[in-house]
């Protein structure tokens, strides 16, 4: 009952989200097109409920083909792939707002785990690289559908472990509901509207 009623609110909300949204779009569109000449989209695989994988639509904020040299490579602070425009996009989140077709689709949800790419690796402090999936917490977050916003996404600073984040995404699960999920998207607006999102560093 509960989970039809989070989609429904999905729904309604990606729809009306979608609409108000359209003149950006467009402003987005030309500003990506105009910065250098690349594609105005990018598709990423990512893992989704039940662990199944995913095609993820963004607006591209980094160089185009900027994976082809090293492979999949997470964004870090200032990282040199990510353009002027996707400095700006990255700061308010509105990179990901192709996203509202994938919440459309059934993909994601408005709030939950943040989706994650098949294969990641954490490169530790000391050089080791592990597998995501080795980490206590990451089958759990496939219980759900994960989130364009949530818990993880809202109180976690970017350099944090993934051991930590995915604490937070298994607390989300033990509280998750209505008014915690609109708290986190007003809470997403709220960022968004400073533009903080690549500055974050809040206490729950």
């Amino acid at each position: 009952m509960i989970g039809m009623i989070k989609r429904r609110f999905d729904l309604i909300e990606a729809s009306l989200g979608l609409l108000v949204s359209a003149p950006l779009w467009a402003v987005i569109a030309i500003a990506i097109r105009l910065e250098d000449g690349g594609p105005v989209f990018f598709r990423q695989a990512r893992v989704g409920r039940g662990g199944g994988v995913f095609e993820a639509l963004k607006f591209r904020s980094m160089i185009a083909n900027a994976e082809a040299a090293t492979g999949p490579v997470q964004a870090a602070e200032n990282d040199r792939r990510v353009t002027s425009v996707g400095k700006l996009l990255r700061a308010t989140a509105m990179d990901e707002l192709p996203q509202l077709w994938n919440i459309l689709a059934g993909d994601m949800s408005f709030v939950g785990p943040r989706p994650l790419r098949p294969g990641e690796v954490e490169v530790r402090g000391d050089g080791q690289l592990v597998r995501l999936d080795q980490i206590p917490g990451y089958n759990e977050r496939h219980g759900v559908r994960p989130g364009l916003t949530g818990l993880t996404q809202v109180y976690a600073p970017r350099d944090i472990s993934r051991t930590s984040k995915f604490r937070l995404d298994r607390l989300y699960l033990r509280r998750a509901g209505f008014w915690l999920d609109l708290r986190l998207i007003l809470l997403s607006f709220w960022i968004t509207g400073r533009g903080e999102w690549e500055s974050r560093n809040r206490r729950m």
